[in-house]
């Protein structure tokens, strides 16, 4: 296994989290807690920089830049982009939207890829992805209780839905519902897009996460779809392929959010390195001093490593060998870099005892809002069992 990059690569690497470092991080404190069509509007200049000097949306295949970038090239740029909370959006990869376009460059019709797909990679226009329900467990799709059933030329969906990540100011949903009740469960539900001024879609709430609301992109919605009516064109891909769909679509994505992971827990890592050095706890004695600040710090670093190892091991064996290779990889890399980006946060916020727990500092901030990643996506329990089932065989 190769995971060497070009020098090309390599530069712009270096290029790209200069930029984040220079540009993003004095902003991080201020700009967080703005309103969000005021936050949108500061870093629209920035994402226009982005695109001049030709790093927007390279999870994108059919960029304007041309390039193609491997699933081992994206995971080293979504770990620096990552290591800001603004990273993402600034260059045009954030989550849903990055998820939305590659699907529907992969399974979206001509006429989907022309309204929707388009504006999405171009930064006109956000998406929405709507398949977490309340009221059953997010980890299994197939026990989906949304429906969307057929009438004549359209679909009417009927679903309660939350989570529904960035709905907040998005102009379209892709929504998965049961199209198929009667089939086998892996072939029930299907994938359609709602336009979000349908009026069968309701934003109920943005949902308060750990005490903060948010809103716009950094927002996660509460969504109902009260005889939503869509034309069968609204489709995408075949009906009944919405669990196939939405493996396609996690595979690349575990690859993006570990990596983007890998970017915060480094970042904590460096941030609780640089504390300690200077936080004084004694007599010309430093926290730098302490065994079991030196004992956290190295463990987090070779859990960092490691991970990152796995993950790219992963995004290596993906392009090779394909998902299904690759698939208990790809829940060991959900579980276990989840848990190092937590370890990472969590020893950062203990060194720096209570300005830790202010927002002072970046790190409270990402510790609220990724408590999560050992839940989304299924949580760490789910992929432990399934990997343990394969290597109990």
């Amino acid at each position: 296994m190769d995971f060497s990059v070009s020098p090309k690569i390599h530069q712009d690497l270096k290029l790209m989290r200069s930029f984040v470092k220079e540009e993003l991080y004095p902003i991080e404190s201020k700009r967080l807690h703005e309103s969000w069509p005021t936050l949108e509007s500061t870093l629209q200049p920035l994402r226009d920089t982005v695109k001049s000097n030709g790093w927007w949306a390279p999870y994108f295949h059919g960029n304007k830049q041309g390039k193609s970038y491997s699933l081992v090239e994206l995971g080293l740029i979504s770990e620096v982009m990552g290591a800001s909370p603004l990273g993402h959006y600034v260059f045009g990869s954030q989550a849903p939207d990055a998820g939305n376009a590659e699907l529907l460059e992969a399974f979206g019709s001509e006429e989907q890829k022309e309204q929707y797909l388009k504006p999405l990679v171009d930064g006109k226009i956000r998406s929405c992805f709507a398949m977490t329900e309340p009221a059953v467990a997010g980890s299994n799709p197939t026990l989906l209780e949304a429906t969307a059933e057929k009438d004549g030329d359209d679909y009417i969906i009927n679903a309660h839905k939350w989570f529904t990540s960035s709905a907040d100011g998005a102009n379209f949903a892709i929504i998965m519902a049961v199209t198929n009740p009667e089939a086998d469960i892996y072939q029930r539900s299907s994938m359609l897009i709602v336009d979000c001024d349908n009026p069968g879609f309701e934003l109920v709430r943005n949902i308060s996460i750990m005490g903060e609301q948010g809103a716009g992109y950094f927002s996660h919605a509460e969504t109902k779809f009260t005889n939503c009516r869509v034309p069968k064109t609204a489709l995408i891909g075949a009906e009944g392929e919405g669990f196939k769909l939405a493996q396609t679509r996690l595979g690349p994505g575990r690859i993006h959010h570990c990596m983007r992971w890998l970017g915060i827990a480094d970042r904590a890592l460096k941030m609780h390195c640089d504390y300690a050095k200077t936080r004084m706890i004694g007599h010309k004695r430093s926290l730098a001093d302490s065994d079991i600040t030196k004992q956290r710090i190295a463990e987090n670093a070779a859990n960092i490593a490691a991970a990152k190892a796995l993950v790219l091991q992963t995004a290596w064996q993906i392009e090779h060998q394909g998902f299904k290779a690759a698939r208990f990889n790809i829940s060991m890399i959900k579980y276990f870099t989840a848990n190092v980006l937590q370890k990472s946060l969590d020893d950062a916020i203990q060194a720096m005892g209570g300005l830790g727990m202010t927002d002072d500092t970046i790190l409270a901030y990402f510790f609220r809002h990724e408590r999560a990643a050992r839940i989304y996506d299924g949580p760490d329990e789910v992929h432990q069992v399934s990997v343990a089932k394969q290597l109990l065989k």
